[in-house]
């Protein structure tokens, strides 16, 4: 019987680890979805101004403001970009360290080893960046609403309302 309430002390501390190794999976499968879709949208506004670009060569000039209006966006796409993949990489990097705290934590029961420790700095450092990605991903979403809000805002100013509206 004190193998078996051993066995479970082992597993019960490993268990708490796995949690957040499972809620940073979940992260980084959420923050790929946005970072795959803000490049998207990157590539889509850069192609947008490519052809602004072209159409300003030809005999019918392209409207500066929409030249602008596309700058702009293209500015809020990279910035997004860069701050989802500055928070993909902390987001693996605490992954790793869970991964690691969990890893310790089998080896030091088995080898009968008692470094707690290090077990609870790694655990700290883990939640550390967590917090950090976590600051990023907010961040990120703050820079999404201003976009969406500079987009709406742009779209506003160009776009009549039908006479039927009136």
């Amino acid at each position: 019987m004190a193998n078996l309430s051993g066995t479970l002390s082992i597993l019960s501390a490993m268990f708490t680890p796995a949690i957040l190794v499972s809620a940073c999976g979940s992260l980084i499968l959420t923050t790929s979805q946005r970072l795959a879709r803000s490049l998207d949208r990157q590539r889509e506004v850069a192609q947008q101004l490519r052809q602004n670009q072209q159409q300003s060569l030809t005999p019918t000039p392209a409207d500066p403001a929409e030249h602008a209006h596309l700058s702009q966006q293209l500015l809020f796409a990279i910035r997004r970009a860069r701050l989802l993949q500055h928070a993909m990489n902390c987001l693996h990097l605490t992954l790793s360290i869970f991964i690691g705290s969990i890893l310790s934590i089998g080896i030091f029961e088995l080898t009968n080893i008692s470094r707690a420790w290090i077990i609870a700095a790694l655990s700290v450092i883990g939640a550390i960046i967590l917090l950090y990605a976590s600051a990023l991903l907010i961040r990120e979403s703050s820079l999404a609403r201003a976009d969406v809000d500079e987009e709406t805002a742009y779209l506003i100013r160009f776009t009549k309302p039908s006479p039927a509206a009136e």
